[in-house]
């Protein structure tokens, strides 16, 4: 075997992890995140779990892209441990499937059936159609499919180019020599293991195994520990990857960790005790890629079937490698492995701007509630909460910031524009919130309150700025345009609202009703209010333009305050009589 033939290996082996890297990104793009969405709404049935990492991972072909995610899942809070654990084990199951797929170039017969079933018929044929849709194809679903498809020749072409560059092994005495010390099962454990950790791939590492079989020099006795070891050497991914996570996502990487090792020690132990009774008579013979394909399937099945009624030991045993040291930061956070899967990333985005939202209009309500009641309990509650909002808000952004240089749909574009013109003026009610919550323990320390006549007035204010907060919000959360619309002739009620209780206050000054610091507080007071209307009018203009697949906030308002929305005069009118102030008997001099 002279250098050119280690250079085609490694060659084969670069073309060969390509292949299954770009084959995987593309068929997670393809799913456009419904795959992760899938994994988010597991319940708490194990078995279920099981099947759904299974399925995924056969899907995108690869359990150390699953295990990673549930990971991601685990430390974002959106999955429990429990239920990260099935989806591991259904992972490691998944990921056989690329064994026998790759096993197909092990295919030996002259008909033309078992012709069409080696990769070297098929894969050219695969490659120019994946060539032909991504060059018809500009985006969309099409030109994800023709990637995957170039993808998949890509890998069996370099499965082929490995299994050639090493056929000449075959006639190197001290190649078979070297291959005999992985027949002692703790080096061949060990060899799997640190393989599959370098490349981080334990079906790249098995497709190599595959690859050396045409050697003739891998016997079962080699195979079976370095197969087992692979599986141990897979979970380094996921250690990796739990870095700087939470105590639960560092649990869910062990609990990988401790499946392959517990499953390798059981079964290794049994397999050798029983032959040394039986001295089984496949051991010494060499190995095809099937067989490879078969041990692989059977190890993982035997682990899985033998680990699944011990689930809940698994996450004690987790537990008990990474114990509680006092409890996690109660901070909002989106994984950054949901960055991979834009669609299902800016859906989790939209979910936290959603709980940014509801904690907002939260606070204000309680903020508001505190005017002539206010309390050290709430200050605390609201004082918490603001905290946590501007933490939403730093989050987000930052997050969102690196999620819009990724692939995107329009559809998720448009959402991410949403979410960065809406979560600054989210939090800018949330800032008013606390203003307010001011005002209430000004008025508490001073000891001061507000006439009969204002506090009905302050009243009626108050009912239109909860129904115009609660509108923008449900809008925005359900992509309601209809509701939308309905924010701004409520913002244009409250702007008159707040101008005619500052008249009304000038009256009760010159009467003597009312006093300058009072007067004072108040303006304070329904300025806040004004100005939450206004953070709410853009939030909800942002919804309505969005829609419309455009964000042009003059141009719709210049529409309504030149009288050519029929439905702002309709909604102005109900609005300005619902919200009518009671009648005066002072006139203005």
């Amino acid at each position: 075997m002279d250098i050119l033939s280690i250079f085609t290996l490694f060659g084969g082996l670069a073309f060969f992890l390509f292949g299954m890297n770009f084959m995987g990104d593309n068929l997670e793009k393809l799913s456009g995140g419904k795959l992760e969405r899938i994994l988010e709404k597991l319940t708490n049935n194990t078995i279920k779990g099981v099947l759904l990492g299974a399925g995924v991972t056969c899907i995108i072909q690869s359990s150390s892209a699953t295990t990673v995610m549930a990971v991601g899942f685990v430390n974002s809070g959106i999955m429990k441990l429990s239920q990260a654990i099935g989806i591991i084990m259904g992972a490691n199951v998944g990921t056989t499937i690329t064994a026998w797929i790759l096993s197909l170039t092990g295919i030996q017969g002259d008909s033309l059936l078992m012709k069409l079933l080696k990769p070297e018929s098929f894969s050219p044929i695969i490659a120019v159609i994946g060539i032909i849709l991504i060059m018809l194809c500009k985006e969309g679903k099409k030109r994800d499919v023709g990637n995957i498809l170039v993808g998949f020749a890509i890998l069996m072409f370099g499965m082929e180019t490995m299994s050639d560059a090493v056929k000449p092994l075959a006639e190197i005495p001290e190649f078979a020599s070297f291959l005999t010390m992985f027949e002692n099962p703790f080096f061949g454990v060990i060899a799997g293991a640190l393989l599959t950790a370098i490349i981080q791939s334990s079906s790249a590492s098995v497709g190599i195994l595959q690859a050396l079989t045409v050697t003739g020099a891998i016997s079962f006795a080699s195979a079976i520990p370095i197969i087992m070891g692979q599986n141990i050497g897979t979970c380094a991914t996921a250690l990796i990857s739990c870095i700087g996570a939470n105590k639960n996502a560092k649990r869910t990487a062990f609990v990988h960790l401790y499946f392959n090792i517990i499953g390798t020690i059981v079964w290794l132990s049994i397999f050798y005790i029983a032959n040394a009774i039986f001295h089984f008579g496949f051991i010494d013979q060499a190995t095809t890629p099937a067989d490879i394909a078969l041990i692989h399937s059977i190890f993982n099945l035997a682990s899985t079937a033998l680990l699944l009624p011990f689930a809940k030991q698994l996450g004690k045993l987790a537990t008990l490698t990474i114990p509680d040291k006092g409890n996690d930061d109660d901070m909002p956070f989106i994984d950054e492995r949901f960055l991979n899967a834009p669609s299902f990333a800016v859906e989790q985005c939209k979910n936290m701007t959603n709980k940014m939202a509801e904690l907002s209009k939260k606070n204000l309500f309680l903020a508001m509630s505190q005017i002539g009641n206010y309390s050290q309990k709430d200050d605390n509650e609201i004082t918490e909460n603001e905290n946590k909002i501007d933490m939403y808000e730093d989050v987000l952004g930052t997050y969102l910031v690196k999620l819009s240089s990724k692939s995107l749909t329009i559809k998720d574009s448009n959402e991410i524009s949403k979410i960065l013109h809406a979560i600054g003026d989210i939090e800018r009610i949330g800032d008013h919130a606390v203003n307010i919550l001011g005002v209430a323990k000004e008025m508490d320390d001073k000891k001061l309150s507000f006439s009969d006549k204002a506090q009905e007035e302050i009243g009626i204010l108050s009912d239109a700025i909860k129904e115009i907060v609660t509108k923008t919000m449900n809008s925005f959360e359900n992509s309601d345009v209809t509701t939308a619309h309905m924010v701004e002739p409520l913002e244009e009620v409250i702007d008159e609202l707040k101008a005619e209780l500052k008249i009304r206050h000038i009256r009760r000054l010159r009467e003597g009703r009312c006093t300058i610091e009072l007067g004072f507080i108040l303006q304070d007071l329904i300025t806040n209010y004004e100005r939450i209307s206004d953070h709410c009018s853009n939030i909800a203009v942002c919804v309505i333009e969005i829609d419309k697949t455009a964000f042009d906030t003059h141009e719709y308002l210049h529409e309504i305050k030149t009288g050519s929305n029929s439905n702002f005069v309709k909604y102005f009118q109900e609005y300005e009589n619902k919200y009518a102030l009671p009648k005066s008997n002072i006139k203005a001099t």
